[in-house]
């Protein structure tokens, strides 16, 4: 049986077998203080055969006495080595601007959640400019402005992050202000640019290409009408 799998290189949901995944792991007593660790490399190789890309995480557990993961506790450390972030691939008719800033939003996300953070507030900031033409002085007023405009339930979900902790508490400032937030809620506005780039530039963008094909189907669909011919009266003659 497989284990679903999203390749972060061709971003197509799959399904990894043991043919796909390979696993180093082993674990050493650090000192009688600080007791045993494991340390897992998991390799993951794209099944996409238009793919087949190289992933490589890695992460830290503690032990018990007897080697085994303590299931009840956190990974100490995690990382992403190969790719060295888990930003999604994104097509470039989106911003080159917005696309790097997402993308190192992501990579320093447990590094310095505070940049992070930053970086995902001005492209928060960028994306609703960009897509919708809406400029004003704070982000907090451009993202009231987007009520009118977009769906109850994505505005929701724009209107619930930025009233999450020091996130909310400085929505009204410059974006470009440092806020001190932890992983997760940069996590959050990560999320939130994920979602936004799909709905509203991806899926404008597979909309657009679905109605030119079918402009172009229904043209080629229409009946030809036959050449017309032309009549010529036969005058009698005159006796």
């Amino acid at each position: 049986m497989g284990t679903p799998w999203n390749c972060p290189y061709c971003n197509r949901p799959c399904t990894v077998d043991n043919d796909d995944i390979s696993t180093i792991s082993d674990y050493t007593q650090i000192s009688e203080e600080h007791g045993k660790y494991r340390g897992t490399f998991t390799i993951i190789v794209c099944p996409n055969h238009a793919c087949r890309k190289l992933t490589i995480h890695a992460r830290i557990q503690q032990c018990n006495t007897q080697g085994y993961v303590d299931s009840a506790k956190p990974a100490l450390y995690s990382w992403s080595l190969i790719p060295e972030s888990e930003a999604k691939p994104f097509p470039d008719y989106i911003l080159q601007q917005l696309r790097d800033d997402y993308r190192e939003a992501c990579l320093i996300r447990t590094k310095s959640p505070k940049a992070s953070a930053t970086l995902s507030r001005r492209c928060l900031q960028g994306v609703i400019r960009d897509f919708w033409g809406i400029t004003k002085n704070r982000l907090i007023d451009e993202i009231d402005a987007l009520k009118s405009k977009i769906d109850a339930t994505t505005w929701s979900a724009i209107d619930s992050v930025r009233q999450v902790g020091n996130i909310g508490a400085h929505m009204e400032k410059d974006v470009n202000l440092v806020v001190d937030v932890d992983p997760e809620e940069a996590g959050l506005l990560i999320w939130l640019i994920e979602t936004l780039f799909e709905e509203w530039y991806v899926g404008r963008h597979e909309r657009e290409t679905k109605m030119k094909a079918l402009i172009k189907l229904a043209e080629q669909k229409k009946p030809t009408k036959p050449p017309q011919t032309t009549t010529t009266a036969i005058t009698p003659p005159v006796h």
